[in-house]
């Protein structure tokens, strides 16, 4: 079992390494899944990402603020079985407030500079997931928690 130092080092190098996670939401006990780019704030407490507000994900964010995201390193090769990570990062998904927004967006763009235009549309919201906990997985068994915010 790797140490706390350990374990944050793993879940920062899988964030630098991946671009895209999965978006888990809900709305009225129905799942929804969703690919959203992200970004990663240098101490892991936040993830962000743009959506559009007419999306059903933004909606079933409004509903219900609880997300989870999947980011994981496979690479639909065999050897998956044994060396793929996958981290779910469990919070809650609001839209950035106005004193964050600039830093955010700087972040966000600075990691997808592709999106930049989408990220100024005044129909895109940016999001922060306030991570509680992420849950890091390998070798499909192995389970270790890293509790961010109490």
């Amino acid at each position: 079992m790797q140490d706390i130092f350990q374990l944050t080092k793993t879940i920062r190098a899988l964030l630098d390494s991946q671009r895209l996670a999965v978006l888990s939401t809900q709305k009225e006990g129905a799942p929804y899944g969703s690919l959203v780019a992200f970004a990663a704030t240098a101490d892991l407490r936040d993830l962000i990402f743009a959506t559009t507000r007419a999306t059903r994900k933004y909606a079933n964010i409004i509903s219900e603020s609880r997300v989870a995201l999947v980011i994981d390193s496979r690479t639909n090769q065999p050897s998956d079985f044994g060396e793929a990570e996958a981290l779910t990062a469990l919070g809650v998904a609001s839209e950035v407030a106005d004193h964050e927004k600039e830093a955010c967006i700087t972040l966000y763009t600075a990691r997808h500079p592709a999106l930049r235009e989408f990220v100024a549309s005044p129909t895109c919201a940016l999001l922060k997931v306030k991570v509680d906990r992420y849950l890091h997985v390998r070798q499909f068994q192995n389970v270790q928690e890293l509790q961010i915010r109490e």
